[in-house]
């Protein structure tokens, strides 16, 4: 396939970025719009059209479901333990009203435990 000559891609007006994090994918982004025109005029080096090749592999779907699941899992065993907490509190507060409700003095905490 002959190669055509490359054309600059525009810029699309002055960054509107907040954080660093929004400036960064702003750049992603860049250069993904930069190198989809390069493989459309046939200028993309073959680094970028193997980059974009192994993206689309069964492989590398199947890792990035794994890193998906495992993201999942770890916010799921976040919650699991924040949710364990207050059960531990409420108990704990319950216990005590028990206590004060029996009539047990207050510096006796451990009396049930």
């Amino acid at each position: 396939m002959p190669k055509r000559e490359a054309k600059p891609l525009k810029r699309r007006g002055k960054s509107k970025a907040m954080t660093a994090e929004d400036r960064e994918n702003e750049l992603i982004s860049l250069a993904y719009d930069l190198v989809e025109q390069r493989m459309l005029d046939g200028t993309a080096t073959a680094a970028e059209t193997v980059h974009f090749l192994k993206l689309g592999s069964s492989r590398e779907k199947l890792e990035r479901e794994m890193m998906r699941q495992k993201k999942e899992y770890e916010q799921a065993k976040t919650e699991n333990l924040a949710s364990q907490r207050s059960s531990e509190e409420l108990y704990a507060n319950a216990l005590s009203a028990f206590r004060r409700y029996s009539g047990a003095p207050e510096d006796e905490e451990d009396y049930f435990d």
